[in-house]
C-alpha cells in the first residue's frame, strides 16, 4: 500500500464535500468547516492562490482518493502553522493511512514550507484523533475546557504541538 498526498483540485471537490459529510466523519470534524462543494472550490482556489500559507491536500492510497488534511498559517514572524480537518474515509481506516499521511504532511510543512511549529485543536470527545495526534510525535500541550459547543454539548480544544526536532523518521 502506498500512501502520497497532493494539493486538492477542483476536480476533487465533490468526493472532499462527500467525505466531510459522511455521517462517520462529520461530527468530528470543526463545526466553521468548508462542507459544500461551493465553498470547498473556493477553498481549493485559495490553496492554489496562497501555497505558503493555505493548503488543501487530499490523501490518496495507491492512487485512490482516501482523506484530506489541511494547514493555515497563524503566524509568519514565527512560521507558526495550524492543522486540521484530518479525514480518511471509513473504507480506508485501520491501515495507519493517516499515520503515515501525517508524517508526509509534516515534512512539506517544515522541509518545503519552512515552518517552525506546526499546531492542531482536537475536540476533547474525539479520542481516536488524538491517539493519532500522539502515534505522530505531536505532544499534548494543554485543554481549552468547554470551548466548543459541538453535538449539542460544550467540549474541550485539546491543543497539540510539534516543532522540526520532534519529528518521527
Amino acid at each position: 500500500m502506498t500512501v502520497s498526498i497532493r494539493r486538492a483540485r477542483e476536480d476533487d471537490a465533490a468526493f472532499l464535500a462527500e467525505l466531510v459529510g459522511h455521517e462517520d466523519v462529520e461530527p468530528f470534524l470543526a463545526a466553521v468547516r468548508a462542507k459544500g462543494e461551493e465553498e470547498i472550490l473556493a477553498e481549493i482556489d485559495r490553496s492554489d492562490e496562497e501555497p505558503d500559507a493555505f493548503g488543501v491536500f487530499v490523501i490518496e492510497v495507491d492512487g485512490e482518493r482516501a482523506g484530506t488534511m489541511r494547514f493555515e498559517r497563524a503566524n509568519r514572524r514565527s512560521r507558526i502553522a495550524d492543522l486540521g480537518g484530518l479525514a480518511v474515509h471509513p473504507d480506508f481506516r485501520g491501515g495507519k493511512v493517516a499515520d503515515t499521511a501525517a508524517r508526509l504532511f509534516q515534512r512539506h510543512l517544515f522541509d518545503d514550507l519552512g515552518f517552525h511549529r506546526v499546531q492542531m485543536e482536537i475536540y476533547g470527545f474525539n479520542e481516536r484523533a488524538m491517539r493519532h495526534a500522539e502515534r505522530s510525535g505531536f505532544v499534548r500541550e494543554g485543554v481549552r475546557r468547554k470551548a466548543y459547543w459541538r453535538n449539542e454539548e460544550w467540549t474541550d480544544g485539546v491543543l497539540f504541538g510539534l516543532v522540526a526536532e520532534d519529528l518521527i523518521d
